[in-house]
């Protein structure tokens, strides 16, 4: 028990150490590079460098060997970048960030387990192999509700880019004027579609194909009703129909689909509150209106057979 204390407080300084030196090299990182500005003002020089020397370096210093133990393919890196990708994680650190952190918590719950087998010592390796398990698994459900997250903030964002986009071809802005205009009013209010669309921009001026560059949205989101926006562009591309046209009556098509969804939800809550009437209400009222004349017909029949 004195070693497991001992060791769960060793595992706390180093974190909140570590903790304190992100968050102070930050700080004084940011003063230096604020006052030094004013003077340098060439980006190429070491001073006007020391912002961009974040925690970057030192968060990939500090899992370094940790990415390295679990082993990974070509093709579940590629898997997994996918993922991120779709959660919004799209630079290579991020990747190595994700399989350290497939070490590092399964050897937080290892030591947490260290300190409950103090307590409970006769489930000492059933508890280890909870902890060795759940830690593996709870980076991949962690990502999946991010990636969940961020596909409903890209859905609800969606009908609003397409009003602003139509407003945007309206007056007379091409449709990548009128996406990177999108992007940049949405930036506060929708951030994911606002991201996804400047992306969508800066790989047409890399040079990516409107089609290829309209694709490659569709297979970062992965939602269904963006690939169908996507196929509906490109064929009014292809065919030379009326963008604005296109895209009033897809977000009209759009809010329909929402409306009929929300009444399909509204229509399911009957049946959903089945259970907790029949599990909770109904043995409470039960217990309410026959619970008096139960014990009245008890007390009635200890007085008749006594």
């Amino acid at each position: 028990m004195v070693l497991a204390t001992i060791a769960f407080l060793a595992l706390f300084v180093l974190i909140a150490s570590c903790g304190l030196l992100l968050v102070y090299r930050n700080v004084t990182l940011t003063r230096l590079a604020t006052v030094v500005s004013q003077r340098f003002a060439d980006p190429g020089n070491p001073v006007a460098r020391l912002k961009r020397l974040g925690s970057r370096s030192t968060v990939e210093t500090l899992i370094g060997p940790f990415q390295k133990i679990v082993p990974r393919s070509t093709q579940d890196a590629s898997v997994i970048q996918k993922r991120l990708m779709r959660a919004g994680y799209r630079d290579h650190h991020h990747l190595n960030t994700f399989y350290a952190s497939k070490v590092m918590v399964p050897l937080a719950l290892i030591l947490l387990a260290t300190t409950l087998i103090g307590v409970y010592p006769e489930g000492g390796f059933f508890l280890y192999a909870i902890a060795a398990g759940l830690g593996f698994l709870l980076p991949d459900f962690w990502l999946g509700r991010r990636i969940a997250k961020r596909q409903l903030n890209l859905r609800l964002g969606l009908p609003e880019a397409l009003d602003l986009m139509v407003v945007c071809i309206g007056a007379g802005l091409g449709l990548d004027q009128a996406i990177l205009r999108t992007s940049v009013e949405l930036r506060l209010s929708q951030a994911e579609i606002s991201d996804e669309f400047g992306l969508l921009v800066l790989e047409q001026r890399a040079g990516q194909a409107r089609d290829q560059a309209w694709k490659n949205l569709a297979d970062r989101t992965d939602i269904r009703s963006i690939r169908a926006l996507v196929a509906t562009l490109i064929q009014a591309d292809h065919f030379g129909t009326s963008v604005a046209k296109s895209l009033r009556s897809y977000s009209d098509n759009l809010r329909t689909q929402r409306r009929q969804q929300c009444e399909e939800a509204a229509a399911k809550t009957t049946v959903k509150l089945i259970f907790p009437l029949v599990l909770f209400i109904f043995p409470s009222m039960f217990v309410v209106t026959m619970g008096p004349a139960v014990i009245t017909i008890l007390e009635f029949f200890d007085k008749a057979f006594t």
